[in-house]
């Protein structure tokens, strides 16, 4: 997918509210960040989880304005990249969550950037947590922005899906969006919920894997006892060896 330029506001907040976590002593990490992804980084070692807002799943698809669907998560992840620039960051925040990540606000020179992915439509406000970016959600809604350009689901409940999952979209949403949106029966399955990334080995011994979206993947199928497998995510399928497919 190419995703077309971003703009990002210039977006500065001085309130904090975290998402709930396990109190800690109050951090600001600077540096270089490495982009897992759309809402999650990593800084000097540290992994962030930036702080009132929730991000497509990388393998997470979505159904873009002309109707088609695409990787939502890889989209958003790639808009994160581009809004951070290999630029270094600043994060604040005094939390710490059940997967052991920081919950953090976290700005390049003086734009929150949190705040920057909800207004440009590729992160949701996480109300569940905080109400901090509604008003940047709103925005983005009401512009067509990011994922509101299309249908969506949203991605706190991608993570639990299931029959009765709310397709949201800025105007209407497409009456078969659900049964596109939702994983279809394979004959090869995910035992694991949440890991849709597919492993596979090709002919000739490469280790290539498809995240939902790209061409190959509905076809693609994993046997197991050949060594092929499931991946959570991309940084996990590269770190076993495998590398991305090119469609």
């Amino acid at each position: 997918m190419i995703l077309r330029p971003f703009l990002f506001p210039l977006i500065a907040v001085t309130t904090l509210l975290a998402h709930s976590a396990t109190p800690a002593a109050a951090a600001t990490i600077t540096g270089p960040a490495r982009i897992s992804d759309g809402d999650t980084i990593s800084v000097k070692g540290t992994r962030i989880r930036l702080n009132g807002i929730d991000a497509p799943e990388t393998d997470q698809v979505c159904i873009d304005k002309a109707g088609k669907t695409y990787a939502c998560g890889i989209a958003a992840r790639d808009a994160l990249i581009e809004l951070v620039q290999k630029r270094p960051v600043a994060c604040t925040g005094d939390e710490i969550d059940r997967y052991g990540r920081r919950i953090m606000i976290c700005f390049v020179d003086r734009m929150d950037i949190n705040a920057a992915m909800v207004a440009s439509g590729w992160a949701l406000a996480f109300r569940r947590y905080s109400d901090i970016y509604v008003s940047q959600e709103q925005t983005a809604r009401a512009g067509q922005e990011g994922l509101w350009s299309g249908a969506f689901i949203a991605p706190w409940d991608w993570r639990h899906r299931g029959s009765q999952t709310e397709i949201l979209g800025a105007l209407s949403v497409p009456i078969d969006a659900q049964q596109r949106l939702l994983p279809q029966p394979l004959a090869s399955v995910s035992p694991t919920t949440g890991c849709h990334i597919k492993g596979n080995i090709s002919r000739n011994g490469a280790r290539i894997y498809h995240v939902p979206g790209q061409q190959n993947y509905d076809k693609t199928r994993i046997t197991e006892s050949k060594g092929e497998r499931w991946f959570c995510t991309e940084d996990e399928a590269r770190t076993a060896g495998w590398r991305r497919a090119r469609n």
